[in-house]
């Protein structure tokens, strides 16, 4: 499929949500821009209870997770989805990198897997519980309390403002606070002590943030506002205060044991983590003194399935992240135009076979050269390095984890002696593409290093194995002296990597016009 829409069938797409609680997933057609959902599958898995102390994954956890994505890939195949995202939360986010767990996912579910980064799934979350409800003016609060964290985020229309992802959940609350299921006062007490330590940070933040309408979404808040409607608490119309959570506490409490808990409109499955997440909400809804919370549908799949589809759109969540921090950074954007017009040439010449996606590698390349100079608002001794920094540790909206990682590899190694150092957590032949669009980027900037508008009249690029073939005018090489002596050096440089660069010269234009001529 082409990143542009189909005006002519129904693409299918779908959004994959890696929860420590739940797996969600939600596939839509999209047609002239429109979605129209046709199929929504969740199960249980509980993958933060079986995450260890040492971060490992519990086998029957990793086998309950396996078994679930083998059945959505099985759905996926049968519905011939075009595209898919995968997106991993915080038990993911956690599990130690060795555990091999990420790459058994992806082949169980035949497509990779992208782990974001807590702000990220706030940024998703409030993308997906905006576009789930109607248009309303004025800036909201959307509270998602998931298995593993617990996301705030403040926005208006569709742009999120203020976003926070605490590392707390209803799976890790109850683990912690009610071992072996019992329920008392004093447990809940410990839970809510817990949960407003964690609040105290941000408290302000939220509270001053003029927020007019407080949401919930997800799991915990939709079973806990069905639970009160089942139970005569609040009408249907009606919004859940706190006083209707402290009620529904007591009704937990007065079960004495997990197992024991059975209200209207709570399953059996979210019974088992409930505990832990009402005593979150309780103490959300007091530190952030909210009055009344209203329910979304709308949650983080539906988040990574707007964006998915604004991906295709060209309204790219990264694209203006990019662009947000070239501008805070004050780059040169004539000199990141240069650069990332060069290295985009040498790319499009070579058409490189690559292990990675061909779109999102091309992307990579652009941005690395957009941002190739952020570290020069810090210092200009190892600016590559400053700049790698930033791009490795910013919040960056609409970033997986792992595409963040690239991108500041190929700034860190722009210049300079090359690192050996892996490029992130990705596939060796990942690894060894993203080298490939990095030596393209050390070019690019090497070609553009007289900030000249003057380029290469012509310029051609081989590619033969490991062997990259520059070819320049012989008119602007003897120009260009310096360019020569930086080639020769970045020859020497390479090498490391396993390349070798060599110059030819072409016909001058003077030259060509003269054979023209005959």
């Amino acid at each position: 499929m082409s990143s542009d829409v189909s005006d002519t069938e129904d693409d299918v797409i779908a959004a994959v949500d890696l929860g420590s609680n739940s797996f969600h997933m939600v596939v839509a057609t999209l047609r002239h821009g429109q979605l129209t959902v046709i199929d929504r599958l969740r199960e249980t898995v509980r993958l933060a209870e079986g995450l260890s102390k040492d971060l490992g994954l519990a086998a029957p956890a990793r086998q309950r997770a396996l078994d679930c994505l083998e059945q959505f890939g099985e759905r996926l195949r049968e519905m011939r989805a075009d595209r898919v995202r995968a997106a991993g939360t915080n038990t993911l986010r956690r599990v130690r990198k060795d555990a091999g767990f990420l790459s058994e996912a992806e082949r169980a579910l035949g497509h990779p897997i992208e782990i974001i980064a807590g702000v990220e799934e706030a940024r998703l979350i409030y993308l997906g519980v905006a576009q789930s409800l109607p248009p309303k003016s004025g800036r909201r609060l959307v509270i998602d309390i998931g298995g593993g964290s617990t996301e705030l985020i403040v926005g208006e229309g569709l742009e999120a403002a203020a976003l926070e992802s605490l590392g707390m959940g209803c799976v890790v609350k109850t683990e912690r606070f009610f071992p072996g299921g019992a329920l008392s006062v004093e447990r809940f007490a410990e839970a809510r002590i817990s949960a407003s330590l964690k609040l105290r940070p941000v408290k302000t933040i939220f509270r001053e943030s003029g927020w007019l309408t407080a949401i919930g979404a997800s799991g915990t808040i939709r079973s806990t506002i069905a639970v009160a409607r089942e139970t005569g608490l609040i009408a249907s119309d009606e919004p859940l205060r706190l006083p209707h959570v402290e009620a529904l506490i007591e009704k937990v409490i007065a079960a004495g044991h997990i197992k024991q808990l059975s209200l209207p409109g709570l399953s059996d499955r979210r019974a088992e983590v409930w505990p832990g997440g009402l005593a979150i909400l309780a103490e959300v809804m007091r530190t952030l003194s909210i009055d009344g919370l209203i329910e979304s549908d709308g949650a983080l799949r539906e988040g990574v399935l707007y964006d998915l589809v604004g991906r295709l759109q060209h309204s790219d969540a990264r694209v203006r992240s990019v662009i947000a921090l070239a501008e805070r950074y004050h780059v040169d954007q004539a000199q990141s135009r240069r650069v990332r017009e060069t290295a985009l040439q040498l790319f499009d010449a070579l058409k490189p076979e690559l292990e990675m996606d061909p779109e999102l590698a091309r992307l990579l390349l652009k941005w690395a050269g957009h941002l190739h100079e952020i570290g020069l608002d810090i210092a200009h001794a190892d600016f590559h390095q400053h700049g790698a920094y930033v791009v490795r540790h910013a919040d960056l909206p609409g970033f997986p984890a792992a595409e963040q990682q690239l991108l500041a590899f190929m700034i860190a190694n722009q210049r300079k002696r090359p690192s050996t150092a892996l490029a992130g957590s990705a596939s060796r032949p990942v690894q060894e593409d993203v080298r490939l669009l990095t030596v393209l980027l050390r070019l690019a900037v090497l070609i553009n290093r007289n900030r000249s508008d003057a380029s290469p009249a012509a310029m051609t690029i081989r590619l033969d194995a490991r062997a990259v073939t520059l070819g320049f005018d012989a008119d602007w090489l003897d120009a260009n002296p310096l360019t020569r002596a930086d080639i020769d050096r970045e020859r020497a440089l390479i090498k490391s990597w396993g390349y070798t660069l060599g110059v030819e010269t072409m016909a001058s234009p003077s030259e060509r016009r003269a054979v023209a001529r005959q």
